[in-house]
Formats: structure tokens, C-alpha cells, sequence
């Protein structure tokens, strides 16, 4: 019976110096005491039974981080090694009391803080030096420490967005963007706004348009829109950012194509779409160079433009891209016609007959110079009937309405002359060639 109790007064005893130990280090912590603290610590975490608490390491975490923030030793290789070893310490605390239940206390709460201020302060300057891939690692690690202060309730804001602005900032910044977004993604869910956190809602609207995530993509740019109502860059389809996003022609393609591989109606894709290529096919440089699937371009700019048309059937601007697109093609063709019969006069003695070959290319010419005019007919008639239609139209648009009635007249009387030898035809074309002469000279 006395040799039990004896063991358990030892037992009993060596967990009141134990204890004690504790409370000898943190009463010096009380007093600012941080050497002589670590001091101590350093020779009491030999002792296994002291480092069995979780509370040791909580004492190493505060003493350590305490010194490293300290004048004269943060920003210098040993406050970062105290700096390393404090947050060391911290993973181990929380790995062995998962509640963190000493967090909330008054004197080891410094240990998290001075933790998270240290790296706050030593990503800034990181961050100020555009050294934006070791900010953002110091960053991140002040981010997880403010969460776990806001959490303890040692924090009283709901959220930091100053450091989680800027993690998000560096991370963009050393091309980690799904780091950025994990960061961006949480101010921009809370609403913040204000000065510089615009960007956030931009980066988030571009970041998943280019993930061709279009949910949060419009999610995100109606969240911004509402923050930010005199931005215009909220107001841009994903039609804007596909054309946007991209520089090359062939980019530009591919991103409408993915658009419209969901939404294959959507007007401002098809009409860009059809624009873009008019452009390629009717470029204004000098001495252009049709691209070499320039056949394939064409049918698939036709495609583009008519489904904009039916899209939008009270635009004109689809008919009148695709009548001005053969009508150039036309012109093309018309100064091969004009120089091959150049070249048969000269090559041809007066009073003689021209070449078979001569003739039948000649042949060959017209008739592709009037197919050539006759795929601009149609859609120019479409876009004089929606003209028509309005009641009212401005200069600008008489103008155009002109063009598409004077080239209808060419184009009839083309016909007309190839029509010789067909009576019905000769009338027929005859006829049209004066309506739309009539109807150039009526559009004041």
C-alpha cells in the first residue's frame, strides 16, 4: 500500500514540475522575456515528457516567432531561420490538438500572429521587388495564418483581403493563376469591392471564359457588373472574349468555333466570324496573298453570315458583307476579262477572226464573271428589302442603300447583254435593270 502510494506522489510530482515548467516559460513570455524564454524552452524540449504536451510546441511557436519579428533580427538569415522553425513548431502544435484550443489564449495568440505579420511583412517587401514567385509563397502561408486567427475569433474581421489580394495578386503574377483564383475566387464570393479589387472580377470573368466554364464566366461578370456599373469591360459578351483573347486569325476562328460549338446561332459570333474572314479574303494590303483554303474560308464565311442573318433578320449588315464580298470577287475577275481582251487584240491582225482558244476563254470568263455577279445579287435584294421596309433611314444608311441598288442595276444589265438571242430574258432583265435604276434615283 505505501509502495502505491509512493509511485503515484512521484507520478503526481513530476506532472507538477512538468506543469510548472510550462507556466515558468510562459510567465516569462508574460514579461516580454523571450531569451531567457528560449532559453529555457530549448533545454526543456530535451526532456520527452515535456514535449509529449502540445502546449511545448505552442511555447516554441510564440517564443520563436516573438524573436524572429524582433529589431535587429527580422529580415536577416536568422530571423528567417527562427521564422522557419516557429512555423515548424506551429504544424506540430496543431497536429497534436487539432482544436487548437491554445490559439485563443491571451499570451500564445502572439505566436500565430507574429508568425502571420512576419511573412505579411516579408512577402510585401517581395512583393514590392517584383519577386513575385517567393511573395507569393510567403503570402500563402500568411493567408492559411489569418484564417486560423479569423476562425479562433483572435482576428475580428470576417475576411483579410489585404493578404488575400495580394497572394492573389503575386500568384497571377508568377503565372500560377489557379493559385490566384483559389485566392480572388474568396473576395470576389464576399462581394468585396473597392479601390483595386476590380481586377479581381476581371481576372475571374477572363480565367473562365479561357476554361470555356461559361456558368461562373457569366456568373462573375454579372458579380462584377453589379460592383463596378461604369466598367465597361463587364459589358463584354463571351463573343468579345473570344475575339479578344486571341491575336492570330486562325486563334480568333478556333475561339468563335468553340463558342459557337455551344450556341451555334448566336449572331455576334457568326457575324465576327464572317467578318474576320471577309477581312482575310478582301484584305486591303498591297499586292495580297489569298490564304490557300481561301475556296473553304469563302463557304464557311457564307455560312457565318447567313446564319447572322436569320439570327438577326432586321440587319442588313450580313447581305450587304456578302454582296460586297463577290462583287470584289467580281471586280477580280472583270480585269482578267478586260486583260485577256487586251491581249487578243494585240496578238489578233485586224480583220481576222480571234482564236478558238482565245474565244472559248473569253467564254469561260464571262461566264464566271456572271456567276461571280450573281451570288452578290441575292443578298443585296435582301438587304434593299429590309431597307425598304423602314420608314425612316439616316445618310449613312441611304448610302448603303444606294450601293446595293446601283450594283442591282449592274448586275441586271450584265445579264441583259448575255441575254441577247433570248427574247423573255432580254425583257426580263431589261426590267430589273430599270427598277433598281429607278430606285437608286428615288433614295435621297
Amino acid at each position: 500500500m505505501k509502495k502505491g502510494f509512493l509511485l503515484l506522489i512521484m507520478g503526481l510530482s513530476a506532472f507538477m514540475v512538468k506543469a510548472q515548467k510550462h507556466e515558468d516559460i510562459k510567465n516569462k513570455l508574460l514579461l516580454n522575456m523571450y531569451k531567457q524564454a528560449k532559453e529555457d524552452l530549448d533545454k526543456a524540449m530535451t526532456n520527452a515528457k515535456f514535449t509529449a504536451k502540445a502546449e511545448a510546441y505552442m511555447l516554441k511557436t510564440t517564443i520563436y516567432a516573438g524573436l524572429a519579428t524582433q529589431d535587429g533580427t527580422k529580415n536577416t538569415p536568422a530571423g528567417d531561420q527562427l521564422a522557419a522553425e516557429a512555423e515548424a513548431a506551429f504544424k506540430k502544435y496543431r497536429e497534436m490538438d487539432p482544436e487548437m484550443s491554445l490559439v485563443s489564449d491571451p499570451i500564445y495568440q502572439n505566436g500565430p500572429i507574429n508568425l502571420y505579420s512576419g511573412y505579411y511583412s516579408a512577402g510585401y517587401n517581395d512583393y514590392s521587388a517584383k519577386d513575385w514567385k517567393a511573395a507569393y509563397e510567403k503570402f500563402k502561408k500568411a493567408v492559411e495564418l489569418s484564417d486560423i486567427l479569423i476562425n479562433k475569433k483572435v482576428l475580428t474581421a470576417a475576411l483579410d483581403t489585404n493578404v488575400l489580394i495580394l497572394a492573389g495578386v503575386t500568384a497571377e503574377s508568377s503565372d500560377n493563376k489557379e493559385e490566384a483564383v483559389k485566392h480572388y475566387q474568396r473576395l470576389a464570393d464576399n462581394n468585396i469591392k473597392g479601390e483595386g479589387f476590380e481586377s479581381v472580377y476581371r481576372f475571374l470573368v477572363s480565367y473562365y471564359f479561357s476554361k470555356k466554364d461559361y456558368t461562373a464566366f457569366e456568373k462573375y461578370k454579372a458579380l462584377g457588373k453589379q460592383l463596378y456599373p461604369e466598367s465597361e469591360y463587364f459589358d463584354y459578351d463571351k463573343v468579345d472574349f473570344a475575339v479578344g483573347l486571341v491575336e492570330s486569325f486562325d486563334g480568333k476562328l478556333k475561339a468563335l468555333d468553340e463558342v459557337l460549338a455551344t450556341d451555334p446561332n448566336n449572331y455576334k459570333a457568326n457575324q465576327i466570324a464572317g467578318e474576320i474572314i471577309y477581312d482575310t479574303l478582301n484584305s486591303r494590303s498591297e499586292n495580297p496573298v489569298l490564304p490557300a483554303n481561301a475556296e473553304e474560308l469563302e463557304k464557311r464565311m457564307v455560312t457565318a453570315f447567313n446564319k447572322a442573318a436569320a439570327a438577326k433578320p432586321e440587319s442588313e449588315v450580313a447581305y450587304l458583307f456578302l454582296g460586297d464580298h463577290f462583287i470584289n470577287k467580281a471586280v477580280k475577275v472583270n480585269d482578267a476579262r478586260e486583260a485577256h481582251a487586251e491581249d487578243t487584240k494585240k496578238r489578233t491582225k485586224p480583220g481576222t477572226m480571234a482564236s478558238k482558244e482565245d474565244v472559248a476563254k473569253r467564254e469561260a470568263l464571262d461566264k464566271q464573271y456572271g456567276e461571280t455577279l450573281e451570288q452578290a445579287r441575292e443578298p443585296y435584294e435582301k438587304a434593299c428589302a429590309i431597307f425598304a421596309a423602314r420608314p425612316d433611314i439616316d445618310s449613312r444608311t441611304k448610302q448603303q442603300y444606294k450601293k446595293a441598288a446601283s450594283y442591282l442595276a449592274d448586275i441586271f444589265a450584265f445579264k441583259k447583254v448575255q441575254s441577247k438571242g433570248k427574247p423573255a430574258d432580254l425583257a426580263k432583265y431589261t426590267a430589273e435593270e430599270k427598277k433598281w435604276a429607278d430606285r437608286y434615283d428615288s433614295i435621297k
